[in-house]
């Protein structure tokens, strides 16, 4: 089964398994990571489930569409160079090991 790393607010970082085919916002609600709300239940209306991909990992989650470009402009915490919605990227085998920071 893949796996998932956060990099959590507080400085800890939690391991979890991710079953393919859900997305990383389903993960982080399934699994307890905070700050990860997912309020809009994945309809891509209310960036409450922001996450910045780890550099090395965001050419295979892939880009922001424009609409997922509109939504991070107006998250809490500034957008980046590789932030991304995580009800936008959905778990495979090729995302096994995915690293991903969650913003305070």
């Amino acid at each position: 089964m893949p796996t998932v790393t956060w990099k959590l607010p507080d400085g800890s970082e939690r391991k979890t398994d991710v079953d393919a085919g859900t997305t990383i916002m389903e993960a982080a609600l399934d699994n307890d990571i905070p700050e990860i709300i997912g309020e809009c239940g994945g309809c891509l209306s209310c960036a409450t489930c922001h996450v910045f991909v780890d550099q090395a990992w965001f050419d295979k989650t892939g880009q922001p569409d424009e609409m997922e470009e509109a939504m991070l402009d107006v998250t809490d915490v500034p957008k980046r160079a590789t932030s991304r919605l995580s009800c936008q990227i959905t778990m495979s085998d090729e995302l096994d090991g995915l690293i991903l920071e969650v913003p305070a």
